[in-house]
């Protein structure tokens, strides 16, 4: 992909078709987001929002530190008044911040017909995306990716939702936004270990669909972390039609849709039994993949060399939080509570090799007990 191609936004399509639909509904029950990959993509937000009819009558929902770096620029893009703002972190991904929106958007007079605009991370995203979702049963939600992690992840496919004291994410809805923009400037202002944390998710991505992907970030990893556009931009726009591919096939996690769970059964578990302190998500996704890369070995599934592999490209990313002092058994109860258990099996995706997985659902706590002690947590 050439500079010259990447100074123009890159349209990408999520047709996602719920599972239960009528056939008497027609198109009624499909839901398109449209997703803009681009640099200043948010100075165009008016004129791509109005091409999408948006709204007119839409609410900027962030945090105060993402507001005071992007804030202004979005502002004067859309010709907004003020935003409603509510606290960042996993630990403020809750009903008390969702609740904080409803009581703006009610003071502010909003109706059926207005849209919230998420700008932020994926914490940000999630919780206003649930707002949306819920306020008088589902208005427009338009998502303004600020991290890696959200525009590569969490911005796309339509989950929505906030964190329950015991557990991640309990408690959601499928809500997909309308449009998705995307802007890799936006990434300038991004921490190294927040940038980090969204490239474990491009990681999970290239093991899950792509070696190209995987190789990539693998061999120009000081290419990605220096935002060099040629390099970074393929990267975002790859890993976000592997997710528009899966979610347009599988909007509801019904069968397909798992695969994007690879990583995520240990690492949710991580972040509930830390009270989501002390992993940045990424970071909990990494040592989640670490987990079930060794179950996957540990059964004959996949190679140890591209086990190895793995780890490498995780560790060359740079450290991980510790985990020598968490518990197994705690994990293990957390991994009890996970939503992907169905009639009380656990769906739990393994790789096979580096750009394919399948999901088993006969993983025993032995199993587990056993790769979490291997990962380094106590007994």
């Amino acid at each position: 992909m050439s500079l010259d191609v990447l100074k123009e936004p890159v349209r990408v399509e999520v047709h996602a078709a719920p599972a239960s639909r009528s056939p008497h509904d027609g198109d009624a029950g499909r839901s398109t987001s449209t997703i803009w990959i681009g640099d200043h993509v948010i100075d165009r937000a008016a004129v791509l929002l109005d091409a999408e009819h948006v709204g007119a009558q839409r609410f900027v929902v962030s945090s105060p530190v993402v507001w005071r770096f992007h804030g202004a620029r979005l502002q004067q893009a859309l010709g907004m008044g003020d935003p409603i703002l509510v606290p960042d972190g996993e630990r403020f991904k809750n009903l008390q911040s969702v609740s904080r929106i409803y009581d703006a958007l009610i003071r502010a007079g909003a109706d059926r017909s207005s849209a919230i605009v998420a700008l932020g991370g994926g914490v940000i995203g999630d919780t206003a995306g649930f707002a949306a979702a819920t306020f008088l049963r589902g208005i427009t939600l338009v998502q303004v990716p600020t991290t890696l992690l959200g525009q590569v992840d969490s911005a796309i496919g339509g989950k929505v939702g906030v964190n329950h004291v015991l557990g991640k994410n309990l408690i959601g809805a499928f809500h997909q936004p309308a449009v998705v923009l995307s802007d890799p400037q936006l990434l300038g202002t991004l921490p190294r270990r927040e940038f980090r944390s969204g490239l474990y998710e491009v990681v999970k991505y290239g093991m899950i669909a792509s070696r190209d992907l995987f190789d990539r970030v693998a061999h120009h990893t000081k290419a990605v972390f220096d935002r060099d556009p040629a390099v970074l931009v393929p990267t975002i726009i790859d890993s976000c039609r592997i997710k528009a591919d899966v979610v347009s096939k599988d909007e509801r996690e019904s069968g397909l849709r798992r695969v994007l769970n690879f990583g995520h059964t240990v690492g949710h578990a991580l972040e509930a039994v830390t009270k989501y302190r002390r992993f940045l998500h990424g970071e909990a996704i990494a040592y989640g993949m670490l987990a079930a890369a060794d179950v996957a070995v540990a059964r004959g599934a996949l190679a140890e060399r591209e086990r190895q592999a793995l780890a490498r490209l995780i560790a060359q990313l740079g450290p991980l939080p510790p985990i020598a002092d968490l518990s197994a058994a705690e994990v293990l109860e957390a991994v009890r509570r996970d939503k992907k258990i169905v009639r009380g099996r656990l769906h739990f995706v393994i790789a096979i090799q580096i750009g394919a997985t399948m999901t088993i659902d006969d993983v025993t706590e032995d199993e587990l007990q056993a790769v979490l002690g291997r990962l380094g947590l106590k007994s």
